[in-house]
């Protein structure tokens, strides 16, 4: 989802191996002026985040980002629960997915949209089992040795 012109700050690799990803969408995140500064120095890690509803809005949990040092107000906790921006039937649409049984909400990649505002792209996901992993691990492993071969003989 991020456009041409924008600016990746963090990425969850992981969670592309640990969950089937089922539909993505892009929300915006209620942050404070210090850490804005702080995402754009890179300070933030978004690996055992998720997304949960609370009281009609969706709310990232386990966000940390770190505190920006030359900060004049007040430092807030670096893993505070953070409101993200949805309209009202993105929410629904959600809650949808979260009903059905085994599903989450976890961030792929939080970045810099053209206009500089900072958004995240949150996927509706299921976990993957242990064997689903495996078969992944081992078609991209035969995947790698085919190229070899075909490189070698051509």
């Amino acid at each position: 989802m991020p456009e041409k012109n924008s600016r990746i700050i963090a990425q969850n690799r992981k969670a592309r191996f640990n969950y089937e990803i089922i539909d993505t969408m892009e929300a915006g995140i209620v942050l404070t002026g210090s850490e804005v500064k702080s995402l754009r120095m890179s300070k933030i890690n978004i690996t055992d985040t998720y997304a949960a509803q609370n009281n009609g809005e969706m709310q990232i949990h386990n966000l940390h980002i770190d505190g920006y040092k030359n900060a004049s107000t007040k430092a807030q906790s670096p893993r505070r629960i953070r409101t993200l921006l949805l309209h009202k039937r993105e929410i629904k649409k959600i809650q949808g997915y979260i009903d059905q049984k085994g599903l989450t909400i976890i961030p792929l990649k939080i970045y810099f949209n053209a206009q500089g505002r900072a958004k995240l792209e949150i996927a509706v996901a299921r976990g993957k089992k242990l064997y689903d992993k495996r078969e992944v691990e081992k078609k991209r492993d035969w995947d790698r040795n085919k190229q070899r071969l075909l490189k070698k003989e051509g």
